[in-house]
C-alpha cells in the first residue's frame, strides 16, 4: 500500500477513520488529521458521552476489569471441564477394559454412560467457548445439554443388565421432556433464521 492512502474498509462518511477494533478493544474514531475523535468534536457530538457511567473514567475502567477477570474465569472453567472430561472418558475405558466392571454385557451400559457424560461436558465447554466468543448466553446448547442427559437417563434405565429400575410414570415424563426439548430446538432455530 502506498503511502498516505487509506484502504476503503477504514474510511466512514464523516471524513474519519475507525480503527479495526481487535477483541475486546472499544470502537475509537479519529479525525484523518490524526487527532482522537473526542478531541476533534464536542460532546454533544457523540451519544452518551456526557451523561452516564462512561463519563466517569473509573466506573469504565472497573468495568474493563470485571470483563477480563469473567473472561479469565470462564477460560478456567472451561480448561477445568476438558480435564475432567479427558479423565472420565480414560477412566471409562480403563475400567471396561480391565475387566472391574465385569463381563462385556455388563461394562458396555456403564462405558455408554460415562462416554454420555462426557458429551455432556464437552457441550458446557461449547457454551463457555460462545459466552467467550459473543459475551452472551447462547440458549440451544443448553437445550442440546438437557436432550443428552434426558437421552443418558433413558439409555441407562432401559439398558440391558441395568440394576436401576423406572417407573412407567417416569419413562413418560423422560420421553415427554425429550419432546419438550426437541420443540425447544426447532422452535429456537427458527427464531435463529426469522433473525437473519
Amino acid at each position: 500500500m502506498r503511502r498516505g492512502r487509506v484502504p476503503r474498509d477504514r474510511l466512514r462518511d464523516s471524513g474519519t477513520m475507525t480503527a479495526m477494533p481487535g477483541s475486546g478493544d472499544d470502537h475509537r474514531t479519529e479525525t484523518a488529521a490524526g487527532q482522537p475523535a473526542s478531541a476533534a468534536s464536542s460532546p454533544a457530538d457523540s451519544p452518551g458521552a456526557s451523561s452516564g457511567w462512561r463519563a466517569v473514567p473509573g466506573v469504565s475502567r472497573s468495568i474493563w476489569f470485571l470483563e477480563r477477570m469473567q473472561d479469565v474465569v470462564t477460560v478456567a472453567v472451561g480448561i477445568v471441564l476438558i480435564a475432567l472430561a479427558a479423565v472420565l472418558l480414560i477412566a471409562g475405558i480403563v475400567d471396561s477394559l480391565d475387566g472391574s466392571w465385569g463381563a462385556i454385557s455388563a461394562a458396555a451400559p456403564l462405558l455408554l454412560d460415562r462416554v454420555l457424560l462426557v458429551v455432556i461436558l464437552v457441550e458446557i465447554v461449547y457454551t463457555v467457548v460462545l459466552s467467550l466468543r459473543a459475551h452472551r448466553l447462547a440458549a440451544q446448547p443448553f437445550i442440546v445439554v438437557g436432550l443428552i442427559a434426558v437421552i443418558r437417563r433413558i439409555l441407562f434405565v432401559l439398558a440391558p443388565g441395568s440394576h436401576i429400575t423406572a417407573s412407567t410414570s417416569e419413562l413418560a415424563l423422560l420421553i415427554a421432556m425429550v419432546a419438550v426439548f426437541v420443540a425447544g430446538l426447532i422452535a429456537i432455530s427458527r427464531f435463529e433464521k426469522g433473525d437473519e
